[in-house]
């Protein structure tokens, strides 16, 4: 039996605290700080979620459990949360959405995607030059795609997960040796350099992979030349992430198999302070504000993934899970002992990853931080 890696749980709980971290950004009305820490992070955490999902859905097939498997841990999902999160944004902001479910909001987006890449791995595993196909997708997704299932981060970002279908353990260990740290460094600081020149001369926008070229205020060729440099920028990125990532068993790696549980309920926590006295306080004390959601969404993201708390929240993140089954058992008993190598179960729960909180400033209701609007999500 295989035994389970931990460098790929403590990549997926790194990521997933990122993405809380960079929700939770959101809460300090943007600023020069802000928004050069939040296009750095936004420039690559992305990306290396959806390469790591892609490499993490390789073995999926059009077998009947494996459609299932996808049905229960990503469909039904996703049409729980995203009814949840629309009440609740509702109840507690007086939010009202267009198109529900069709259209998903927030972070619901990459359940979404996530759908579509996985019913389209067994093409794009039999197809020659399936990384080239993807992107080019991606960069004439820029053209026309649109906003239903969120087609147009479904093409967008498909070169990452493509790639990551195509990758190997050897492609991993090359990553994961030690004299490749300082590049990795090196590039990550380049990237926070660019991005602290990109303030004000690029919009974060183009970080989203979620508009038409048109939109952003670029025709064909402009859209496809930056659409390109966005995605080599997160593929570096990306890839120095994976090189930095620690290889050994540790409580990093227990929560690294919650990571559906942190991603789908952060976002009630997030919101809850977003229409809190928080971000006036945030306004008037932006770097401190930035410090603060910082280590509370580190919090947050441990507390939702310690094995107790996750247990208990998978009723509502995996609700069709066989109750007792021997994969049920098995996983529970993983999060009790987490030393040594574990068994491996099926991947069938996502590595998951979203954008920025969508504030009511465009006919959403009341705007709390009014600094937000040009940054709203639909």
């Amino acid at each position: 039996m295989r035994s389970r890696d931990p460098y790929f749980d403590n990549a997926k709980f790194l990521l997933v605290t990122l993405v809380v971290i960079g929700h939770s950004w959101t809460l300090v009305p943007a600023g020069p700080v802000q928004s050069w820490l939040y296009d750095a992070l936004y420039a690559w955490h992305v990306p290396a979620f959806v390469l790591i999902t892609g490499y993490l859905s390789r073995n999926f097939s059009w077998t009947r459990a494996k459609l299932w498997g996808l049905v229960r841990t990503v469909a039904v999902p996703y049409v729980i949360f995203e009814g949840l999160l629309a009440w609740y944004r509702h109840t507690i902001g007086g939010v009202d959405f267009h198109h529900l479910w069709a259209d998903p909001h927030w972070p619901m987006w990459y359940l979404s995607a996530l759908f579509f890449w996985r019913l389209a791995t067994p093409v794009f595993r039999r197809i020659p030059a399936p990384v080239l196909v993807a992107v080019v997708l991606s960069l004439t997704g820029g053209l026309w795609a649109g906003q239903i299932a969120d087609a147009a981060r479904i093409f967008g970002l498909l070169p990452f997960f493509v790639l990551g279908l195509r990758m190997r353990p050897e492609h991993w260990d090359l990553l994961r040796r030690p004299r490749l740290r300082r590049a990795a460094l090196v590039t990550l600081g380049v990237i926070l350099v660019a991005a602290f020149f990109a303030v004000g001369r690029l919009s974060t926008e183009w970080l989203y992979y979620r508009s038409r070229y048109s939109i952003m205020g670029a025709g064909p060729l402009d859209g496809i030349g930056i659409r390109f440099v966005v995605l080599m920028i997160g593929l570096a990125g990306a890839l120095a992430f994976f090189t930095l990532v620690p290889r050994q068993q540790s409580a990093l790696s227990v929560r690294g198999r919650a990571t559906l549980e942190v991603y789908l309920c952060h976002g009630f926590v997030v919101v809850t302070v977003l229409y809190s006295a928080f971000p006036t306080w945030a306004a008037a004390h932006t770097v401190t504000a930035l410090a603060v959601t910082t280590v509370g969404a580190i919090t947050l993201s441990a507390s939702l993934a310690a094995p107790m708390v996750a247990d208990r929240l998978r009723a509502l993140t995996d609700p069709l899970g066989r109750i007792g089954s021997a994969e049920g058992r098995a996983r529970v008993a993983s999060y009790r002992t987490p030393a040594g190598p574990l068994p491996h179960p099926r991947s069938t729960i996502p590595v998951l990853v979203g954008d920025k909180i969508s504030h009511p400033a465009q006919g959403e209701g009341h705007q709390p931080v009014a600094a937000h609007a040009d940054r709203a999500e639909r």
